[in-house]
């Protein structure tokens, strides 16, 4: 990853996001979780703390490294920008959550990896946040509709999202969605929002 890429590693900071919060309920009871570029946790102890097993994959799992050796909790450390594929290749997970992170050649690998009866939550940052900071390189910020085109030929779109957002971090211009596989009860019902 270079320097602008965006990532989590570091320690458990912050409150998990609202999207995922909004949809981490949708995965199958006691489903497995993977989490893309996990940093410091917040979403794998979000998902672990609802009773899911959870697999991590990051470069640097220092802040991760509280849960090393739990019996719920597998940690993998790598480089996911390395031209391999993901290190989780033939295995499926009933979650798969991915937030402020961006390599687009795992469009295809994270498609791949979930269930059929699955769950994918995607947020990261998006075309017009280089206004408020980092990242600022194209190459980190998603065009328009790019995560619509990457997962809803082969997903069910439940929930997708792009515009400004104000967040504990301040203003940011993200994307996300939340897609489904074929089997999962959403793909024919929406979920209802809790109140």
């Amino acid at each position: 990853m270079t320097s602008e890429s965006p990532t989590q590693s570091g320690p458990a900071t912050g409150e998990p996001s609202d999207w995922v919060v909004r949809f981490i309920d949708g995965v199958t009871t006691g489903g497995t979780v993977l989490d893309i570029a996990c940093g410091g946790g917040r979403h794998l102890r979000l998902a672990r703390d609802r009773g899911h097993p959870v697999v991590g994959i990051d470069r640097n799992l220092d802040g991760v490294a509280d849960l090393a050796g739990a019996a719920d909790v597998r940690l993998i450390a790598a480089d996911l920008e390395d031209g391999a594929p993901l290190p989780v290749a033939g295995e499926t997970f009933a979650g798969i959550i991915v937030t402020n992170y961006l390599y687009r050649p795992l469009f295809a690998d994270i498609a791949k990896a979930l269930a059929a009866d699955g769950v994918l939550i995607y947020e990261t940052f998006a075309r017009g946040h280089e206004r408020f900071g980092r990242p600022s390189n194209p190459d980190f910020l998603l065009r328009p509709n790019e995560l619509i085109e990457a997962f809803a030929p082969t997903l069910t779109v439940i929930a997708f999202e792009q515009g400004e957002t104000v967040a504990g971090s301040g203003r940011r211009i993200v994307q996300r969605i939340c897609a489904v596989g074929a089997k999962h009860d959403w793909a024919e019902t929406r979920p209802v929002k809790k109140k």
